[in-house]
Order: C-alpha cells, then sequence, then structure tokens
C-alpha cells in the first residue's frame, strides 16, 4: 500500500511540472506506458499469495485511472493555455490599416495593342491571326518578293529549313485572307515577327500589325483618311499625319507615314530629333501583282496596306529609348504602367 501511495504522489508531482503538450507523453510512458511504473507493478502478482491477488489487482488499476484522471486534467489545462497563448499572437488590430495586395495589370505592349486594335475594329476591321512558322511562299514570294530580291535582306529572318521559316511580318496573313476570301476584305492582323536585328531600337522578335482593305475604288485618298483618324485615337486628336515617298515590293505607290512629334506637338524636340515629325509606319496601295497571285482581278479591285510595329508604337507614346526595357521584365518599369 505504501508502494501504491509513494507512486500516486510521484506521479502526481511530475504531471504538475509538464510545461507542454509536447513532454506530456513521455510522462504517461513513465507511468502508465507499456513498460510504465505502474503496469509493472501487474507483473508482480505471480508473488502475491492467491486470495490477495484479486484485492491486489483493483488497487493497481484504480491506481492508474487516478493517474490518467492527473493526466486528463493536465492536458485540459495546457490546451486551454496553448489555445490563448495562440489567440493572444494571432490577434488582430481592427483598428490598423488593411493590408494590400499587390495587382498585376496588363504589360505596355499589351496596352497599345489592345489600343490599336479598337481603333481600327470601331472602323469596321476583322481581325485574323496566322501562323508564326510559315513558308517561304507565303512571306516572301506572294508579297512579290521572288528569290534572291534584295528586299529580303532587310527581312531575313531565322530558316527553320529551304522552305520554312519564321515569319518577317505578319503579311502572310493577308495574303491567305485574300485566297480564300472574296472582296470586300477588311482585316487587322496581329502577332510576333521575327527578323535577324538586335540593337537599342530593334528586336529580333517584336510585334506587328498589318491592315489590309480590298474593295472597288480604294485609293490612297482612302489611306490617308483612315490613317487620320488612327492617330488621333492612339495619341491625341491634334495629331496630323505626313506621307513620304517610299519603295516596297507588295505596295505600289509606297509611302512612309509620320506623326506630329507627340511630346512636342511639331515644334522639335530630342524625341523627334528637332523635326517636329516621327515615323510610326510603312504603307501604301496594295501592288497589282500581290492582287493577282492571291486570285483577284486587280481591274476590278484594288487595296491599301499599312504595317506597324506595337514596339515602336509604345516608346513613342510613352518615350521610351531603349527597345530592350520592354522584355526586361522590370516591375517597377511596369508598374507604371498600371496606376489606379
Amino acid at each position: 500500500m505504501e508502494k501504491f501511495e509513494e507512486l500516486k504522489l510521484k506521479a502526481k508531482a511530475e504531471i504538475e511540472k509538464i510545461a507542454s503538450m509536447k513532454t506530456i507523453n513521455d510522462v504517461k510512458a513513465k507511468f502508465i506506458g507499456k513498460n510504465g511504473e505502474i503496469t509493472a507493478l501487474l507483473r508482480g502478482m505471480k508473488d502475491i499469495p492467491a486470495e490477495m491477488r484479486a484485492a491486489f489487482g483493483k488497487r493497481v488499476n484504480d491506481l492508474k485511472e487516478e493517474v490518467s484522471a492527473f493526466f486528463a486534467k493536465k492536458e485540459t489545462e495546457l490546451k486551454a493555455a496553448e489555445s490563448a497563448d495562440k489567440f493572444k499572437k494571432e490577434a488582430v488590430d481592427i483598428t490598423l490599416p488593411a493590408k494590400t495586395l499587390q495587382v498585376g495589370g496588363l504589360h505596355p505592349l499589351n496596352i497599345v495593342k489592345n489600343k490599336i486594335i479598337d481603333a481600327f475594329t470601331g472602323m469596321g476591321f476583322e481581325i485574323f491571326e496566322g501562323p508564326e512558322i510559315d513558308t517561304d511562299y507565303y512571306c516572301f514570294q506572294a508579297l512579290n518578293i521572288p528569290k534572291d530580291h534584295p528586299a529580303r535582306d532587310m527581312q531575313d529572318t531565322f530558316y527553320i529549313n529551304d522552305n520554312v521559316l519564321l515569319r518577317p511580318h505578319t503579311s502572310p496573313g493577308q495574303v491567305r485572307t485574300m485566297e480564300n476570301k472574296k472582296p470586300p476584305i477588311k482585316i487587322l492582323s496581329p502577332g510576333r515577327v521575327y527578323r535577324a536585328d538586335d540593337d537599342a531600337s530593334h528586336s529580333p522578335m517584336f510585334h506587328q500589325i498589318e491592315g489590309l482593305v480590298v474593295d472597288k475604288g480604294v485609293s490612297l485618298c482612302d489611306l490617308k483618311g483612315l490613317l487620320d483618324e488612327f492617330v488621333k485615337i492612339i495619341f491625341d486628336k491634334d495629331t496630323k499625319t505626313r506621307f513620304r515617298p517610299s519603295y516596297f515590293p507588295f505596295t505600289e505607290p509606297s509611302v512612309e507615314v509620320d506623326v506630329t512629334c507627340c511630346k512636342c506637338g511639331g515644334k522639335g524636340c530630342n524625341l523627334c530629333k528637332g523635326t517636329g515629325w516621327i515615323e510610326i509606319l510603312g504603307a501604301g496601295v496594295v501592288n497589282k501583282k500581290v492582287l493577282e497571285m492571291s486570285g483577284i482581278d486587280s481591274n476590278v479591285y484594288s487595296g491599301l496596306a499599312f504595317g506597324l510595329g506595337i514596339e515602336r508604337i509604345t516608346m513613342i507614346k510613352y518615350g521610351i529609348s531603349d527597345i530592350r526595357t520592354l522584355f526586361e521584365n522590370n516591375v517597377a518599369f511596369l508598374q507604371q504602367f498600371n496606376r489606379r
């Protein structure tokens, strides 16, 4: 009986010292586990006289239940203390300003691309996106640029084999449309294009949008009116356009299109190099050979085409001096375009 009382007091004392739920199982094992001190008492039953074994076994079980009750009480106290501590640590001061989450936004190239598409779709253009990997025929030959033509030098791109290449412009989409759709045609073809260029104003991969209109009586005057309206939407209502003669194999006549500088309004500054004008795109009346190769009667229909680089428009619009800035994923730079 003295042994029972001694074990009970010993267990109670150790249980009271337990400071966390992490150590309670170790103390449990010491007293009421499989090899615990109280459990070991039962292994001494063989040394107890037969007539006393029942009473002895009952006393061991009673002791085990008493000690188990001590553990249960301690567990309740520890859980309550841990919960209170957790609530204290996780308490929120509702008077503090709320934490704001960073919100993503569109890349400046996508902002400008969407504005360009909105401008032209508002004038009745449909969108056509062709493949980025195309054949030599659609990229050059169908656009009146046969093999060994010198015009290929400035547009040569990355070849997969002699006949398949990464498109240098989105013009193949215009040819595919003319082959599969009868006039009137009014399409806009946006997408990635590839050329062997890499410096502050050129990238081996960039984004282009080309437009095509084919109908009866289409002329250079229609192109001028169309682009006048476009630049007013993209820049501002006071922006003016200027046509300069140029050469492209797929248009005749061909023009380079300039706009009054969006920074100085045409007075002359560092952006426009003092001229008051900035070149933004190339355009012209579709060459009759291109119409005929696509199965369109050039005696009945005429067309106009234009092509512009989205990076160039973005750089002019936002005063960006190096095209590579648009591809560096500098978060501080990109956040400027998505201010609320």
